[in-house]
């Protein structure tokens, strides 16, 4: 009994790499999350969200900041950013 297989000329994908909705699914969660790095508290108060300065005022991806505190960001949708405690912190 002979078997034959007929060979297709197709390539194959390497299996390592992420698929193409993988990627694009990467870029929207990134645009949904907001991180605020850092505050700057003086006689006015910044805060860095998402690696980008800002201010009372300002927005980002559409929605305005409402308040800067000593470790949080308040945001016009009732979200509030918190900065990470530092593990050295008692």
């Amino acid at each position: 009994m002979t078997l034959v297989y007929a060979a297709h000329g197709q390539s194959l994908r390497d299996p390592t790499l992420p698929s193409h909705t993988y990627q694009s699914e990467a870029v929207t969660n990134t645009q949904q999350s907001l991180v605020l790095n850092s505050v700057i508290n003086g006689a006015s108060s910044y805060a860095v969200i998402n690696n980008k300065i800002m201010k009372v005022g300002d927005t980002v991806q559409g929605v305005r900041i409402v308040s800067i505190g000593k470790s949080q960001v308040s945001l016009s949708d009732g979200r509030k950013l918190h900065l990470f405690q530092s593990v050295t912190q008692r």
